[in-house]
């Protein structure tokens, strides 16, 4: 009882150690952004300097644009779906299929364009749906809220729309009406959770979105496609499912641009109606995102008026231009995702969201309310010149309110938030607002103007509109700079920390040794002296290329190497000692297959790569076109199962220790043949299914849960009624270690898919060699009697083992390395 409380005090101190480590460590990592509750009001505005908005019938912050607003978003939408290929330097299959968006843009330059759209990392669905309604930017640690979005407490463009009574209908993912519950007049929600599902949510956008065209019941549209980014997950870009998603677009957006043409005639119901075709974010050729990358982050918006309208001012204008495959000149713009909110709220002259730092994008905003071309001085005529003027009046005024919103978010954030802005960044914000501001009352006054002997204002327009910029770029970049940029100091403290509470550890498990007869090595011993060197050297090793950023994906090839290091110098010593030849080079043989899976698992990231398929399971992918692989596939795993289960029987059956393990072992050699039954269920060559009618398909994988959480708790909460004789502590120690893996196994398995039980036996027989070769350099030392010397060699082997089995799965160590798959088993 006295030894249970001395290592139960070790135990409590170092868990202790570590949760204050981690709390510190991710404090100063894992960066937070405060969401304040605020909302704007139309109120509001009678604050600012700028001037308002008001008609006979409503007042609003901007003068409305556009009164009805389509904004069709197709997830996971990369830049080159849309933009034409001879933006590219090499024509790949996927490019050139939204024919239709491309055809607008050439043939109404000046009211259809496409833009590139930037987005800020994360790029997950959830946390790009919430910058761009709220106009703010989500951080990394918003990942964690992907998989049950929480609704939106922040201001937001939705919120405004309800609160200035626009009517809003939305259909497609359902991620929507979790972010924002009971904000929508009509909602047609579709599970979006399920990757392997490239039909449902399109097909119900499909059959709500054309005949709500026809329906005067809203204001604001909103269709959420997910197929391309299940197509994406499943198959990757470069595919057939990928280019029939986009075809079946293509066609979707001919019916929904030809039925708007159709009613925009004057006094028709979309006479004034804005289209947006959008990405939330873009996609990896292998189908993923939620990273920083070009390709991640850079997605694509089709904006379209259905009025005639000249172009942007040039000194404005962002576009790039190119010549397509048919010899005609098509430009693309540029647009930042942060800038979405605050544009399309004043285009409908809806409040601008509260938390919003984005700019009001010139180019967009001009879709819809239109402007006039300064290109050419000498032929503009006076007509011309006095609408440009008034198009860059009501466009600085526009941004006086948007600047004069941003300068008060961050006031109010800086005195409400525990980690707002330092002195310095503020006073240089109030400097650069105090510039714009200086000349604004003489702007005003010429807003004001309605005399036509009022000086021609384009020059100080251009001013102001100069100052206004400056001051919305600064402070984006800075919020991006400071939520972005880690603590050092408490991130500091908590590695100290938790140094600390290693030291704490090493002192435990010294005494816990001493007290079984096991002491750690020592110097006087050579053999022994270099196995300690050895380890110590690979231990720092893998530290230090931790440090460098290329080795995320390169992580389980270093760990695969630097185990196939320690293999080969195991082996070299079994020669030179001429004992467990055949254990040493058995476990080199196991590295060099990890080795191979690892690059099997990572392969997904190739352009064509089809290895993930529909499952959690990499494996089904190498059976495509060789029927000899088919069978391999599928036998190879369920005959893995039988001798694991043979292993867990001979090793409980070769101990002394019974009771609570062999109920656990019974149960683990169970679920195993469950498992078995599962993935005969689903394999093409056996046909089990009227065999097994009646029993549903959770029937498998719900049992086999059912089974591991009852093994669990056997082994948690049984011992603790119960004495335990210590006389036999490496027997006790071995069963509980075998009870414990095996309790786990089968759940691990079956999540794993048909590859699970392959990683599972060479683990097992990998251990084995392990320690087994540990016998080598072990031995008894001749001062202590009795005393048994502990090798740190295979803990470092145990520990590369265990990194190689995880990237060996298919998994890697970013947001693209998750295996979704899995959540659908059960």
């Amino acid at each position: 009882m006295w030894g249970w409380w001395r290592l139960g005090k070790w135990t409590v101190l170092i868990m202790f150690l570590h949760i204050i480590a981690i709390l510190i460590f991710t404090k100063g990592f894992l960066l937070t952004r405060t969401e304040l509750p605020h909302s704007s009001h139309v109120s509001d505005l009678s604050q600012s300097p700028c001037l308002s908005f008001s008609s006979s019938s409503s007042s609003s912050w901007t003068k409305p644009g556009v009164d009805r607003l389509i904004i069709i978003v197709l997830d996971a939408l990369r830049f080159d779906f849309v933009a034409p290929s001879s933006f590219f330097e090499q024509k790949q299959p996927w490019m050139d299929k939204l024919s239709v968006l491309q055809r607008m843009a050439l043939e109404k330059p000046s009211s259809a364009k496409i833009f590139k759209a930037i987005a800020d990392p994360p790029t997950t669905s959830l946390q790009r749906l919430k910058g761009l309604t709220t106009g703010a930017l989500p951080t990394f640690i918003d990942v964690g809220n992907s998989f049950g979005a929480p609704a939106i407490v922040e201001d937001n463009f939705i919120n405004q729309l309800i609160q200035n009574g626009k009517r809003v209908v939305m259909m497609g993912d359902d991620t929507w009406t979790q972010l924002f519950p009971n904000h929508f007049n009509k909602s047609y929600p579709f599970p979006s959770f399920n990757v392997k599902d490239l039909d449902t949510v399109d097909n119900g956008c499909i059959e709500h979105l054309l005949p709500s065209l026809h329906q005067q019941d809203w204001d604001v549209l909103i269709a959420h496609f997910l197929g391309v980014d299940h197509a994406g997950h499943i198959y990757g870009v470069d595919s057939a499912p990928m280019i029939e998603k986009l075809e079946q677009y293509n066609t979707v957006l001919e019916q929904v641009i030809e039925a708007l043409q159709k009613q925009s005639g004057p006094g028709e119901l979309h006479e004034n109606s804005l289209l947006i075709v959008m990405g939330d974010h873009g996609q990896t050729l292998n189908g993923d995102h939620g990273g920083g990358s070009a390709e991640e982050v850079e997605t694509s918006i089709f904006a379209m008026s259905f009025k005639d309208l000249p172009s942007v001012p040039s000194e404005f204008d962002s576009s790039s231009c190119a010549v397509d495959l048919a010899n005609r000149n098509i430009c693309i713009n540029s647009i930042q995702q942060l800038d979405f909110a605050v544009t399309v709220s004043s285009l409908l002259g809806v409040p601008f969201p509260f938390g919003s730092i984005g700019r009001v994008n010139p180019e967009l905003y001009a879709l819809a309310v239109g402007t006039w071309n300064l290109e050419d001085n000498k032929t503009r005529n006076d007509e011309d010149q006095r609408k440009l003027e008034k198009w860059m009046q009501n466009y600085v005024n526009v941004l006086c309110i948007n600047s004069w919103q941003v300068k008060r978010y961050i006031d109010v954030y800086s005195a409400l938030s525990v980690i707002g802005f330092s002195s310095e960044d503020l006073f240089h914000i109030s400097e650069l607002y105090a510039k714009a501001e200086e000349n604004w009352s003489y702007t005003r006054n010429l807003l004001l103007c309605r005399n036509e002997s009022c000086n021609s204002s384009l020059p100080e327009l251009k001013r102001q509109t100069v100052a206004y910029f400056n001051f919305l770029s600064y402070v984006a970049e800075l919020a991006r700079s400071k939520w972005t940029e880690f603590n050092l100091k408490m991130m500091g403290a908590g590695i100290g920390i938790m140094l600390l509470s290693l030291y704490c550890h090493f002192l435990a498990i010294k005494r816990l040794n001493k007290s079984n007869g096991v002491s750690l090595p020592s110097s006087r011993d050579s053999t022994i002296s270099f196995g300690l060197m050895l380890a110590s050297f690979v231990v720092v090793l893998r530290a230090c290329s931790l440090l460098s950023n290329s080795f995320i994906l390169g992580e389980g090839k270093v760990a695969n190497f630097l185990l196939a290091t320690t293999g080969i110098i195991t082996l070299r010593y079994s020669f030179m000692k001429k004992k467990m030849l055949l254990d040493a080079a058995i476990f080199l043989l196991l590295t060099f297959i990890l080795r191979i899976a690892i690059e099997v698992g990572l392969s997904k990231q190739a352009a064509t790569s089809q290895f993930l398929n529909v499952s959690s399971s990499w494996m089904l992918g190498i059976s495509i076109s060789q029927p000899l692989w088919t069978y391999m596939v599928e036998i190879a795993p369920i005959f893995a199962l039988i001798i694991l289960g043979y292993f867990l029987y001979t090793a409980i059956s070769s101990c002394c220790c019974w009771g609570i393990p062999k109920y656990v072992i019974m149960g683990t050699i169970l679920s195993y043949v469950l498992i078995a039954l599962y993935w005969a269920t689903e394999s093409n060559i056996l046909d089990l299914a009227p065999m097994l009618k009646g029993i549903g398909k959770n029937f498998f994988p719900m049992a086999i849960y059912a089974i591991g959480f009852a093994q669990l708790s056997l082994l948690a909460f049984v011992p603790l009624l119960s004495k335990e004789e210590a006389s036999n502590y490496g027997g006790s120690l071995f069963v509980k270690m075998i009870s414990i893996l095996s309790a786990c196994s089968s759940t691990v398995i079956i999540l794993q898919g048909k590859q699970g039980a392959l990683v599972a036996l060479v683990s097992v027989v990998a251990g084995y060699c392990i320690m087994r070769l540990q016998g080598i350099e072990q031995h008894r030392d001749k001062g202590a009697t009795g005393t048994s010397i502990l090798d740190p060699l295979p803990v470092v082997q145990w520990s590369l083992l265990a990194l190689c089995l995880f990237f060996a799965t298919g998994h890697w160590c970013a947001f693209d390395g998750l295996r979704y798959g899995a959540a659908f088993i059960g």
